[in-house]
């Protein structure tokens, strides 16, 4: 049975889908057979799998409301499902966490992006509660301003959360776009760039946290 994975946050723009999809190409790089799962409406990560011109690469489909229970059928023979939830919908937030062993929510260095994960936590806490605790649940702070007082500080705003952080994150970082608007990602560049570097890191720190 696949890993299931879900990247929520109820805030448009923090980095979710970029996140998301640079994971799943990390894992596939890795060797993994991965589907990415787009819950969001908008269907930006279908849009990028659309721009790819790579055919050695990995399914991205949309799904709704039925992926609870779509997901059994379509996730079969897969290692990874990365699924990229929707922003401002918290139906399919609780539906995606509902499917999920993982929910991972990126955040901004921001006291807004902070603030603004407090809804999803709760309905996070509510479902653990009645799960035995699944799914797992942490932070990843993301876009972050290199050396900068703010995202050194956002680590200890989140802990109040009472829910792990990652020390794995991503920087604010132009090549995220830039490899992405021909369906590409960063772990397309070369070993040591920091941006692959970073993605790298935060799938090697998800494994380990999987396996807690």
């Amino acid at each position: 049975m696949a890993y299931i994975v879900s990247f929520l946050n109820q805030k448009g723009g923090v980095g979710k889908t970029t996140t998301a999809v640079n994971t799943a190409s990390q894992l596939h790089a890795d060797g993994e057979s991965v589907l990415l799962v787009d819950l969001d409406p908008q269907g930006s990560a279908t849009d990028w799998s659309a721009a790819q011109t790579d055919e050695n690469t990995f399914p991205v489909i949309q799904m709704g409301k039925n992926l609870v229970r779509d997901l059994r059928r379509v996730a079969t023979g897969f290692d990874w499902v990365i699924i990229d939830g929707a922003p401002q919908v918290a139906e399919m937030a609780a539906i995606a966490m509902k499917a999920s062993d993982v929910v991972l929510i990126p955040c901004q260095p921001s006291p807004f992006d902070v603030w603004a994960c407090g809804d999803l936590v709760d309905v996070i806490k509510v479902r653990q509660e009645v799960t035995d605790g699944k799914p797992k649940a942490a932070f990843v702070v993301s876009m972050a301003i290199k050396n900068t007082r703010l995202s050194s500080e956002v680590k200890d705003a989140l802990a109040e959360y009472d829910l792990p952080v990652f020390d794995a994150g991503t920087t604010r970082s132009v090549v995220y776009a830039e490899t992405a608007k021909n369906g590409g990602s960063v772990v397309g560049l070369s070993k040591d760039h920091p941006a692959a570097v970073e993605i790298r890191t935060l799938v090697k720190e998800l494994r380990g946290f999987m396996n807690e």
